[in-house]
């Protein structure tokens, strides 16, 4: 069960996804691989415009998208330009090749790590969280903001260490951060997502509440 809070903006897409063993054990498909390239044939391309309208959805809690601070979607396509878009695991490999194709930012977690309830909402002032086994911190006064019982653990922009995949996950929870300044997006992009994944031998299904987005 996932909630949302109101928000003017927010065009979220979510869904879970089930994988036939760990990600540890499976290997990234190379028609997958083949989607890190930054001119890479893909049904969905970014803008301009696509990439405004998610600064726009960002900023409207108070939050800066810009700098370190940019959209995570926006890291990618200097990542897959310098060629350093590398494989890491099936789950975060389907989730960064939709992203940099679609310009809209994505969150993969381990549904086994994060404890429910969850809710999506701004995050208050005062917010952060470790985001990589370094131990670097995130603030995220005013983003928008996967929770779960113990806190903030995803956002547009990075998410928590605590939640992400590993070599043992089995179970993952996607969210999409779309906008209805851009419509039928979100939906155009959940789809091409949940088949890619499928084909890779995964299994998909809705996330009981995301019609209160």
């Amino acid at each position: 069960m996932l909630s949302f809070e109101p928000h003017p903006l927010l065009d979220a897409g979510a869904f879970v996804t089930e994988f036939p063993a760990p990600l540890g054990e499976l290997e990234t498909p190379a028609s997958l691989s083949a989607l890190f390239a930054v001119d890479a044939d893909a049904p969905l391309s970014r803008s301009e415009e696509v990439r405004a309208a998610v600064r726009d959805l960002l900023r409207h809690g108070g939050y800066k998208p810009t700098g370190r601070g940019k959209p995570a979607s926006e890291y990618l396509v200097r990542a897959a330009g310098e060629g350093k878009l590398s494989s890491i695991n099936q789950a975060v490999d389907a989730c960064n090749a939709v992203s940099l194709a679609s310009g809209l930012p994505i969150s993969v977690v381990d549904l086994d790590r994060a404890a429910a309830p969850l809710s999506v909402r701004l995050a208050p002032a005062d917010t952060s969280y470790v985001f990589n086994a370094s131990g670097q911190e995130i603030r995220i006064d005013g983003l928008l903001a996967l929770f779960d019982a113990d806190g903030a653990c995803a956002n547009a922009v990075k998410d928590a260490q605590r939640t992400k995949t590993h070599e043992g996950t089995r179970r993952t929870l996607s969210i999409v951060w779309g906008t209805n300044a851009l419509p039928g997006r979100t939906d155009e992009v959940v789809r091409w997502y949940r088949d890619l994944l499928e084909a890779a031998g995964a299994m998909t299904r809705d996330v009981q509440g995301t019609a209160a987005r």
